[in-house]
């Protein structure tokens, strides 16, 4: 057993992805639909422990993983187990906390974006669930994307096309606050998934810049 899979066996968690405990060598650092992530303290490393129920999603995300491997957009891995990933840790902020805190996004940051993405499509994946949370702009500027479990997916996901849609129709808008509760984030993200938005739907025009 190596030291990676010491730790994750510290990690308790409840039938109901409920943390329980986990070690003092570990901070948390994010909590997701499927899995909680750590950093190693003393380290430059995260790991992602999935929950029971989506333990394979390991797998899938570790193979992802692989096919982008020499991208700089996107970490690196470095171990992993039957339900956990040791990839490199991302110092920075998310999209999502940008905009809570009043963080101008920027259009070349929506390009670099797009750029990834286009690179990732070029190893015969197809980025999908591209949202806030998961594009971390680092304190140099510089655009990361971490949960690629779902680049693999065969439907053509819309939501990173809708976020831009939104920022050029909304966001850029000279009036438009740029600072924006958390609380109504997720409310227009709930409205979103529940198709409630006639302006979110994919028959509108979206943006390739």
């Amino acid at each position: 057993m190596n030291i990676y899979q010491t730790l994750v066996e510290t990690v308790i968690i409840s039938n109901k992805n409920h943390l329980i405990r986990y070690s003092d060598s570990l901070k948390l650092i994010g909590i997701g639909r499927s899995a909680f992530v750590f950093r190693i303290k003393a380290s430059n490393l995260a790991i992602k422990i999935f929950f029971p129920a989506y333990k394979d999603l390991a797998k899938e995300e570790v193979e992802v993983y692989r096919a982008l491997r020499g991208i700089p957009y996107f970490p690196t891995v470095h171990d992993s187990g039957s339900n956990y990933i040791v990839m490199d840790y991302i110092e920075g902020d998310t999209i999502f906390d940008c905009v809570t805190q009043g963080t101008t996004i920027t259009p070349e940051q929506l390009k670099e974006v797009d750029y990834a993405l286009s690179l990732a499509a070029d190893q015969k994946l197809n980025p999908s669930d591209i949202h806030l949370r998961n594009i971390i702009i680092t304190p140099k500027g510089r655009i990361m994307l971490i949960d690629v479990a779902r680049f693999r997916q065969e439907k053509n996901c819309m939501q990173w096309r809708h976020l831009k849609t939104a920022y050029h129709h909304i966001y850029k808008k000279r009036f438009f606050p740029k600072k924006i509760p958390a609380i109504v984030l997720n409310i227009i993200a709930f409205i979103y998934k529940k198709r409630l938005l006639p302006f979110y739907r994919s028959n509108r025009k979206s943006y390739s810049s």
